[in-house]
């Protein structure tokens, strides 16, 4: 009996998708529930398994194609799988080559250059031929641009000023990568983006961790880093300056009695951002548990739609990749953003003392529409100080 194999219903405000990768050909044995085809779309990849075990009989839309909820993918022939001949048919062919007499040894590709490549040198224009010899260039390693693939005068300059062959690839930006050049350039042309910047000695946060690591691990299953106290003390301060956890809708200033925060994550694919519904609610471990989380599922390709939508605030790690200082961009429709970098070590001056501590500098961009620079530099200074004394997080100070 035959099946048609459709485009599953798509996630909400989703309207059409790309076929990324058919895992399967026309005419392959598949089983149930196995993956045939990867659909792209904006923000994640959606699989789609096999409804029954048979032979793929017929694909209808090809890898790149754009399709919609419902439309046809391809064709299956349900019945049962056989195995075995499949395993005896791999088999037979090594059989089959060890029985063959060799075949007679044709002239490699490299064999071939070299016994042509006086010919070659030959039939280079004079002024070509020329630049070859004292540059001790092998015409055979210059592609040529002219009639027939000659190659001219200027492929040879080119070769030589440019230390050898310059190549290009065109490729064409993913679902995912043209989503995010849209929204990055949408925050441009729509919000009036500025950025303060502050700095933070985590010398008691490192001590913090560096002391309960080992506990904190065994009791929770999870490790501790770093993100779960910035996001702590990021609710503390969107608690304070509610402004910066607001959203700007037309003429209308939303403001969120909440903190979904979203934790921008690195991927093969380019960058999501995972929420953390009511931030403010969860508690240091509970934190680092659904970061580990969203981080996997990201990664993986397995992450919901629904995990990528909403959030009010945003915060970024470059540090991770190195980065001293950044100006993050907004995730928007939010108003601000919070960037995390690189902790070096450097000397600072502590009670009229020289003294060498752990320093990281945090960046808030925020919608200058919306949030003054007094809101702005007082929500920093409110990251500042929970994070050089994580004890004010505890007593709710």
């Amino acid at each position: 009996m035959s099946i048609e194999i459709k485009v599953p219903n798509l996630p909400e405000s989703v309207s059409d998708a790309t076929i990324a990768k058919w895992h399967k050909k026309a005419g392959d044995s598949i089983t149930r529930d196995e993956n045939l085809v990867d659909l792209e779309t904006d923000k994640v990849v959606l699989e789609v398994p096999a409804p029954a075990s048979g032979i793929l009989k017929e694909i209808k839309q090809a890898e790149g194609e754009t399709v919609t909820e419902g439309q046809l993918l391809g064709i299956l022939e349900e019945g049962e799988v056989e195995q075995a001949p499949a395993a005896e048919e791999k088999e037979q062919p090594a059989e089959a080559t060890a029985s063959k007499p060799e075949p007679k040894q044709t002239p490699t590709a490299s064999s071939e250059k070299t016994s042509s490549g006086s010919a070659g040198h030959a039939d280079l224009p004079p002024a070509a031929r020329r630049l070859a010899a004292e540059n001790d260039v092998n015409p055979q390693e210059v592609e040529g641009t002219g009639r027939g693939g000659r190659i001219t005068k200027g492929d040879m300059l080119a070769h030589i000023k440019g230390g050898g062959a310059r190549p290009e690839e065109r490729v064409k930006m993913s679902r995912l990568r043209a989503r995010i050049a849209e929204r990055m350039k949408e925050a441009q042309n729509t919000a009036a983006i500025l950025t303060s910047f502050n700095e933070v000695d985590l010398s008691e946060v490192m001590a913090l961790r560096s002391r309960y690591k080992d506990a904190f691990q065994e009791k929770h299953g999870v490790k501790l880093g770093f993100m779960s106290f910035f996001v702590k003390a990021a609710c503390e301060a969107l608690h304070k300056h509610p402004v910066v956890n607001a959203s700007v809708d037309g003429d209308e200033v939303i403001y969120h009695g909440y903190q979904d925060i979203g934790i921008a994550v690195s991927t093969d694919r380019g960058l999501l951002v995972p929420v953390l519904r009511n931030a403010q609610r969860l508690g240091l471990a509970e934190i680092e548990a659904g970061i580990a989380d969203y981080a996997t599922k990201a990664r993986q390709g397995t992450i919901g739609l629904e995990d990528l939508q909403g959030g009010t605030f945003t915060i970024t790690n470059g540090g991770v990749f190195g980065s001293l200082l950044s100006t993050p961009l907004l995730n928007m429709p939010q108003s601000a953003i919070l960037g995390m970098h690189t902790i070096k070590e450097r000397p600072i001056a502590v009670n009229g003392e020289v003294v060498i501590r752990p320093m990281m500098y945090i960046a808030l961009s925020y919608d200058h529409r919306i949030i003054d620079g007094k809101d702005a530099v007082q929500f920093l200074v409110s990251i500042k100080e929970s994070l050089e004394d994580p004890a004010r997080l505890l007593l709710d100070l």
